[in-house]
């Protein structure tokens, strides 16, 4: 069974910075991507950013500037840096790998990932900030 295990979640007030981390199989790190994704309670899981096998990486717009998706395929992990945190940010974050369907798609070329081409997830590591 694949495991991707998160950490690096806590409480933090408005401004600070916590940086996450996501250890994976490293045949997660060979697919054409991986990302984060967070869902805070009543809401829609939300794709927060991801970075493609060259180093391409996306991020939402709620998110750009602020946070940094980086993976170290060394060590199998993938970071997400999250800097001037927002009450708004707090949310459940997992990490998960691209399907690999989608990897053979015209889309894989440019990267243009969406939330519903990931298919194996962590469990979560839960961010909560504070005003």
């Amino acid at each position: 069974q694949v495991q991707l295990v998160e950490s690096g979640g806590g409480s933090v007030q408005a401004g600070g910075s916590l940086k996450l981390s996501c250890a994976a199989p490293e045949s997660m790190f060979s697919r054409c991507g991986i990302g984060w994704h967070r869902q805070a309670p009543g809401k829609e899981r939300e794709l927060v950013s991801s970075v493609s096998s060259d180093g391409t990486a996306r991020y939402a717009d709620s998110v750009k500037g602020r946070f940094t998706i980086s993976q170290d395929k060394g060590k199998n992990t993938l970071y997400l840096q999250m800097n001037s945190l927002k009450p708004e940010d707090t949310a459940m974050y997992y990490c998960a790998a691209v399907q690999l369907a989608f990897c053979n798609t015209p889309a894989a070329m440019a990267f243009w990932v969406r939330r519903s081409d990931f298919a194996i997830w962590g469990q979560g590591t839960q961010v909560t900030v504070s005003s």
